[in-house]
């Protein structure tokens, strides 16, 4: 029978899970942290750390929502076009950004290993397909030499060479590195090392309004309020003081299934099953290898769906999923999901994330749109936002924020 809940949730013992007091009361501090996912409890702990005095509010609980229906990838590139981006920002930008994105991979992983985080952390490279022959092909090898041009490490892979690594037809590949983890895990890591060095962690803690005075910005919620210099919003924009930002926001709901465990005989049609894989299908498809022999196949995003609905939708989408899949790989036909969900995310108008300032907005710091880019994207947000609370940006973090679409 399918479970209807993310495996990383289902798997973590809940006589193991943390529960954090809910806010009551007028409090102070010096940032507030709207958001207790992956990116809300890594910034808690980078200014935490700092010696920065924070608090974090969650809605419901820490890590429960996106975090723990994400694929848990690792990536050093963004999921978007190096080349468009280049195209519309200019090459230098362009390179700015995506080297930001590749040292937060790698200081992410660091962080991990430095904090002492039990996540199952691997390495784990990704191969982004296209199809070898129409304009697919040629647009993905025009993407490849413009990294390369950037001075990304990725390499290609030939159509044979792809068929030989996972018996994929007919296709061709950019291969880059990056890390797969247990994201709910690494969530719980971080928001366990922010509390040690200060930070304080609210559960059932629905924000219902910001209001921004002349020397501080006050948080409420329905039994507590919280006055601080400046608030980091690292959720999506459901606040009606938000609403203004909505515009550059495009709500979506993705859909995840984990297979049963593969047989020995399968296993062998697969090739080596050693890299992620994502397809260049319109909504794109993610599969990731687990380490049981099962594996995660997600995709088919669309417009969020009325909660009444939600359970049919994913019934449809998991039936679909599985089809999809077994088209790309047939010995897996027959195969049954055990679990299988859905999952928010917010796209935006150019692909990539929102980190950093608005214009209209003082005293807020945002992280917005990132769910697609995977894990690495929660401390590229950690550090930029940090350097920006405290007046020391470094070169290109602007370009990570609201103004360049504006």
């Amino acid at each position: 029978m399918t479970r209807h809940v993310p495996i990383w949730l289902d798997r973590f013992p809940k006589s193991r899970r943390p529960s954090y007091p809910k806010l009551r009361g007028e409090s102070q501090t010096d940032v507030v942290i709207i958001g207790g996912g992956l990116t809300g409890c890594a910034c808690a702990l980078s200014f935490a750390a700092a010696g920065v005095k924070c608090v974090v509010v969650e809605a419901d609980r820490i890590g429960a929502a996106a975090t723990a229906g994400s694929i848990g990838l690792v990536r050093e590139d963004f999921d978007a076009s190096l080349m468009n981006h280049a195209s519309a920002y200019g090459l230098r930008a362009a390179r700015l950004l995506w080297q930001g994105m590749r040292r937060a991979s790698l200081d992410l992983q660091a962080a991990i290993r430095r904090f002492e985080i039990r996540c199952d952390l691997v390495p784990q490279e990704l191969l982004r397909l296209a199809p070898r022959q129409g304009d697919a092909g040629k647009q993905l090898e025009r993407e490849y030499r413009a990294r390369r041009e950037a001075g990304l490490d990725h390499s290609w892979v030939t159509a044979a060479a792809l068929k030989r690594e996972t018996s994929i037809d007919a296709s061709v590949a950019i291969r880059s590195r990056g890390a797969a983890l247990d994201p709910y895990r690494a969530c719980l890591g971080f928001a366990s090392a922010a509390a040690a060095r200060g930070a304080a962690i609210f559960e059932h803690s629905s924000v219902r309004r910001i209001r921004v005075k002349r020397k501080l910005v006050e948080i409420a919620t329905a039994s507590g309020s919280i006055q601080a210099d400046a608030v980091v919003v690292a959720t999506g924009a459901s606040l009606a003081d938000l609403r203004a930002l909505r515009r550059h926001l495009r709500p979506e709901q993705g859909y995840a299934v984990v297979t049963e465990p593969l047989p020995a005989a399968v296993r062998r049609e697969l090739g080596r099953r050693a890299a992620a894989i994502r397809d260049s299908a319109v909504p794109p498809h993610t599969l990731r290898w687990l380490k049981d022999d099962r594996v995660m196949f997600a995709g088919a995003d669309q417009p969020p769906v009325a909660s009444r609905l939600l359970d049919k939708v994913l019934r449809q989408r998991t039936g679909q999923l599985m089809y999809e899949l077994s088209v790309r790989y047939p010995a897996i036909s027959g195969a049954q999901p055990e679990w299988a969900w859905a999952f928010p995310h917010d796209g935006t108008v150019d692909g990539l994330p929102y980190i950093g300032l608005h214009r209209n907005f003082p005293r807020h710091l945002f992280a917005m749109g990132q769910s697609r880019h995977g894990a690495a994207t929660a401390w590229l947000a950690a550090r930029v936002l940090l350097r920006l609370y405290r007046g020391e940006p470094a070169k290109g973090d602007e370009l990570f924020g609201f103004s360049r679409i504006l």
